[in-house]
């Protein structure tokens, strides 16, 4: 697994403090959801520059890594 800090931060002052890459505004949240739509890596990268591909990996293992951490509590 990544090491997550060096690729996704957490700053309430940017984008509401959604999880993002550092030094951008491109929240883990936009690149999942332009992977669900079908854009391949290298479609983001060439649509996004500032990105390249051990963000979008770094991001995809936040997620997953966030995904392994929830769970339902019974009322």
């Amino acid at each position: 697994m990544f090491k997550l800090n060096e690729y996704i931060g957490i700053d309430p002052n940017i984008r509401f403090g959604k999880p993002c890459v550092i030094g951008t505004r491109i929240a883990v949240q936009d690149i999942l959801g332009w992977l669900a739509a079908g854009m391949g890596f290298e479609e983001i990268i060439e649509d996004f520059p500032e990105l390249n591909m051990d963000m979008i990996k770094a991001a995809l293992s936040y997620s997953a890594y966030r995904e392994s951490r929830t769970k339902v509590l019974a009322a």
